[in-house]
């Protein structure tokens, strides 16, 4: 995994020195890369957290070691609908405003046809459609004093399912519609983008080598990923797509050409 080693010289010059952001789920895989690198650009960073309380405080220290009080964290289960807000109104206090929501909190697991329980049903639509609505509901009227932006980390399988998962597909298409509806919705103050990721980091659950390469064979890059690519991209949507919004950019090496 890359990380960014932009000096405080360059950070000061990087267009998000400054910057409030809230990154859900930003303590491990891509919210954590995210999280460094739009840190070594002068962010200030307000990270969320449900369970990962260690790797929150490790996170924390690390990059506040970096530039001090500059990270703070809240944890909240972004399922429990009533103590949204309170996550957004933590990252307001923490530095006054708020400039950027990155939705990346997800689960994702098989649910296939004839065994999905209504808490499966629950838990994913929560989290990867739910949550991402009213946080971005509690986050607006911040962002819109800011002119900011919020960023949704979809899923090529927005559009095209992955077998054996149709809840987690439908819900990252609804995640992908939330993006082109809240871009109506808060523009003009507020741009509202997604990334699509594809092949970046490998579930958490098991998976063959052979899966794995047959996945990679139908990219057109013919090779993984990286976090850091994800980053980039938010970067990207953050600082320099100023006249874009309710756009979701494939970062998949070409995966989603491919019938």
């Amino acid at each position: 995994m890359e990380n960014s080693t932009e000096s405080p010289a360059n950070a000061s010059n990087s267009g998000l020195a400054g910057k409030v952001i809230l990154i859900t789920g930003g303590v491990h895989r891509l919210g954590a890369q995210t999280a460094r690198t739009l840190h070594a650009l002068g962010a200030n960073l307000v990270l969320h957290y449900h369970s990962s309380r260690a790797r929150a405080l490790e996170l924390q220290k690390e990059l506040n070691s970096l530039r001090e009080n500059s990270v703070v964290l809240v944890q909240a289960n972004l399922r429990d609908s009533p103590k949204i807000p309170a996550v957004v109104k933590d990252a307001v206090t923490a530095w006054g405003h708020l400039d950027v929501l990155v939705n990346n909190a997800s689960s994702f697991y098989p649910t296939p046809i004839g065994t999905v329980s209504e808490e499966q049903w629950n838990d994913l639509i929560g989290t990867n459609l739910k949550a991402p609505f009213f946080l971005s509901q509690a986050a607006a009227p911040h962002l819109q004093e800011r002119h900011g932006c919020i960023v949704n980390i979809v899923d090529i399988h927005a559009d095209r399912p992955l077998k054996r998962y149709p809840v987690y597909s439908m819900a990252k298409a609804g995640l992908a519609m939330l993006t082109k509806s809240l871009a109506c919705e808060l523009g003009p103050e507020v741009r509202v983008n997604g990334i699509a990721p594809g092949a970046i980091l490998w579930p958490e659950v098991e998976m063959d080598e052979v899966t794995k390469q047959r996945i990679i064979s139908r990219t057109f890059l013919k090779r993984r990923g990286d976090p850091s690519n994800i980053a980039e991209a938010v970067v990207f949507l953050i600082r320099d797509a100023r006249y874009t919004t309710g756009h979701i950019l494939n970062v998949d090496g070409g995966r989603s050409l491919n019938s």
